[in-house]
């Protein structure tokens, strides 16, 4: 799958396995790894975040290195992939940080997981927000935002692309290593988890799943 489009094929297989409405698993993508490429929004699927920090990385290798170093210096709290599935509270469904990383085995957890959330409401706005945090004001934030992509592509790819490439959304910028990674203090809407505007908001992702 090329880069770009890998989180968007991983979503469509993952509907069809699932059961999740496609345009649903593509909405968590965009809300959770969401950027900007030759102009269109896209889920990207080499992202980690970790410390408060979202970073968009070049390659999987790249993104690997980045996550295995933070796992060899002790850390656990941190997110990865298309749908930035958290490593502390979700690692042990993986057999390894590559299968955590790779679009389709995280778009398949990420389906199982909103089935289920899914099941306690009836309704997919409120199974998203839960997939982000059972706290609700985190929650109640990312519903608005997950609403607002949801409706867009609803409305069509060209509404969607309208939606969500305004300059005022964060830049993204080269790193060492050939890393992408987000401005942590940039303004304008919210980049769902990878870029948290408080210390409050570090929650980890999918904190309705903790045991």
């Amino acid at each position: 799958m090329a880069t770009a489009g890998a989180c968007e094929q991983a979503a469509r297989r993952a509907a069809a396995a699932t059961g999740v409405p496609e345009k649903i698993l593509l909405a968590i993508a965009l809300a959770e790894s969401g950027r900007r490429v030759g102009g269109r929004f896209v889920p990207w699927p080499w992202t980690v975040n970790a410390a408060g920090e979202g970073r968009w990385f070049a390659s999987r290798g790249e993104a690997l290195a980045f996550a295995r170093r933070r796992l060899e210096s002790g850390a656990r709290n941190f997110d990865m992939g298309c749908f930035q599935i958290n490593f502390r509270w979700h690692g042990h469904a993986f057999v390894s940080l590559t299968e955590m990383l790779d679009p389709l085995a995280g778009a398949l957890y990420a389906g199982r997981l909103l089935r289920r959330l899914h099941a306690e409401s009836d309704n997919w706005v409120a199974a998203a927000g839960a997939y982000h945090s059972r706290t609700e004001s985190h929650a109640r934030r990312y519903r608005a935002r997950f609403a607002q992509i949801l409706a867009d592509l609803e409305d069509g790819p060209a509404s969607a692309e309208r939606g969500q490439t305004d300059p005022a959304w964060p830049a993204v910028r080269p790193a060492e290593g050939g890393q992408l990674l987000a401005l942590a203090g940039a303004s304008g809407p919210s980049l769902g988890s990878l870029v948290p505007r408080s210390a409050a908001a570090r929650a980890p992702l999918l904190i309705g799943m903790q045991p």
